[in-house]
């Protein structure tokens, strides 16, 4: 089994080559504008679970997911082509709302600073 810094190195690969076929072969437009967020290959090397997001944000993620499935067995064999494995993991897309938290962790933080402001306003215009 390989150790875990070539099993990094086999999943770093694959996403920047899978990142370049986005955008400069593929033409399906489900899958046009979206981003590789992660790839996770199992220590087997039997299955790559590759994480994908889109700027417009979940309400893309049944077409996303779809055109890439649709479109596996393409990207599957050209990437086999790219990165040299004696036998190429299976690719499993999945969505990454990462992104989606993120912002609504962050839009919480906003109004929490927002009333922190209008107390400190209000208490000020009291005293």
């Amino acid at each position: 089994m390989p150790s875990e810094i070539r099993l990094q190195r086999i999943a770093d690969r694959v996403k920047r080559e899978l990142s370049e076929m986005l955008i400069h072969e593929i033409s399906d437009p489900r899958v046009q504008q979206i981003y590789i967020t992660d790839v996770n290959i199992d220590r087997e090397l039997a299955y790559a679970n590759i994480y994908v997001s889109a700027i417009e944000g979940s309400e893309r993620a049944k077409e996303v997911l779809s055109g890439l499935e649709s479109a596996s067995g393409f990207i599957r064999r050209a990437l086999s082509q790219r990165v040299k494995l004696r036998s190429f993991p299976h690719l499993r897309f999945h969505w990454d709302p990462t992104l989606e938290q993120a912002d609504r962790i962050e839009e919480i933080f906003a109004s929490i600073r927002e009333d922190d402001e209008r107390r400190k306003t209000n208490n000020e215009k009291t005293d």
